[in-house]
């Protein structure tokens, strides 16, 4: 039986808690739009879409003779479409997992090991760290996304632990001391080795902290940010309107004194950020776009009712400051074609294209890559054509549609007047 080059794809619903509720969810938008059999119930969050083989949520083949079948067991029964580079590299496995994230709760302040860590950590934990790869992921926003990302500039970190009583008392006067004399000593360079190692200082302080005297310190900072609040004071430039909203969704949690020490980033609708090993980072809200690697490994500190591993993520950190703009991940539009936008991180599991056609433009035919690619449909209608369909047809999409195509195939649209495309496929390119 002849394997077509293009297939639809049906993609896992994840309804956690920190989801966004009904219609306000992009998950729960796609979904209803594309999916016939899926159910939207208005009261409830709905988190990720997930779109690839993982076993937790695999993708189900929607076309062909070979619907229904997970696709997982669609590419086992041809792993040529995966063509001979990923084939080499990653054996005959997707390489990446695509989601769509609908985040209304923060999710748990975490980072993710290298490929070496992982093994280790796999070796040791099996239960904690259920696999042995690396973990990079990237973030792509459809609306203004928030989260948090890496260690912000030591000054201000400094400034914080100068004006933020409770914070200082966390922290211990010790440690705030000698992060401020070792910005000094620095002339203002907080990337050296003596300002990376007061991070870690009091990073590790803050979550070893003996629990009642930290929630203890944490009720007296809400308490006064609440009063100041009601005075009418502007609590934006000393973290306390991310403070109070993290503790109403975590009363008591370690994370609200965290984010003090990370940078709080807002993504506009095309920018991304990407979450390399060793970095600490978490979603706060929006929608977005998320590529990864295929992994399940996690080390999480705060901010999660899940399994916290605070000594590990203590010592993994890179400990490397910078400013939230040095965290926007820079797209490069590409030259040959002014549709594309591409997202191409430093690791070789995975990139992303943004598809952008004009309302005007009757046809698009998306260029081959030498990789397989998960192609979503956020905006736009009509049909997706390829010759291995046989007899002239074509595969209709919408509105939160999912295809899967193969490596090395080109795949012609046509679309509905007036409509135009806004679309993201994520692939592999390998050199």
């Amino acid at each position: 039986m002849a394997f077509p080059a293009v297939v639809s794809l049906r993609c896992a619903v994840q309804q956690y808690a920190w989801g966004r509720i009904g219609l306000d969810s992009a998950v729960a938008s796609l979904s209803q739009s594309s999916n016939k059999d899926f159910t939207l119930q208005a009261d409830q969050p709905y988190a990720e879409l997930w779109m690839g083989t993982h076993p937790k949520g695999p993708s189900i083949v929607g076309s062909s003779e070979h619907a229904g079948i997970p696709l997982g067991d669609w590419i086992a029964k041809q792993p040529e479409c995966l063509g001979s580079k990923v084939r080499a590299k990653f054996g005959d496995q997707l390489p990446y997992l695509f989601k769509v994230l609908s985040v209304n709760k923060s999710l748990s302040i975490q980072a993710h090991p290298n490929k070496a860590h992982a093994e280790q950590l796999h070796a040791e934990r099996p239960d904690k760290y259920p696999d042995p790869n690396h973990k990079p992921e990237m973030a792509l926003a459809l609306t203004p996304f928030e989260g948090m990302n890496g260690f912000r500039p030591v000054s201000e970190i400094v400034n914080f632990l100068e004006n933020v009583p409770e914070l200082r008392a966390v922290v211990g006067d010790e440690n705030a001391a000698s992060l401020s004399a070792a910005l000094k000593a620095s002339d203002g360079n907080g990337s050296s080795e003596e300002c990376r190692a007061g991070l870690k200082q009091c990073l590790s302080a803050i979550m070893n902290k003996e629990i009642a005297e930290m929630t203890s310190r944490l009720e007296a900072m809400i308490t006064r940010l609440k009063a100041e609040e009601a005075a009418g004071q502007d609590l934006s430039k000393n973290n306390g309107a991310l403070a109070l909203r993290l503790y109403s969704q975590f009363p008591g949690d370690v994370g609200c004194f965290v984010s003090y020490l990370f940078n709080h980033i807002t993504l506009q609708p095309g920018q991304a950020m990407f979450l390399g090993p060793n970095e600490p980072h978490a979603y706060l809200s929006g929608n977005c776009m998320e590529c990864m690697a295929c992994s399940d490994n996690v080390v999480r500190s705060g901010l999660t009712p899940k399994f916290k591993d605070i000594p590990t993520l203590c010592e993994m950190l890179t400990y490397l400051p910078s400013t939230p703009d040095e965290k926007i991940f820079p797209s490069k539009a590409d030259a040959s074609e002014p549709t594309l936008t591409i997202y191409d991180p430093p690791v070789p599991d995975f990139a992303v294209a943004r598809v952008k056609v004009p309302a005007d433009q009757a046809s698009y035919t998306l260029r081959a890559e030498d990789s397989p690619s998960i192609i979503i449909v956020i905006e736009g209608q009509g049909e997706a054509a390829h010759p291995s369909l046989g007899n002239g047809q074509a595969l209709p999409f919408c509105k939160g549609s999912v295809l899967f195509l193969s490596a090395n195939e080109s795949l012609a649209f046509k679309l509905s007047p007036a409509n135009g495309l806004l679309a993201f496929r994520a692939f592999c390119p390998l050199d």
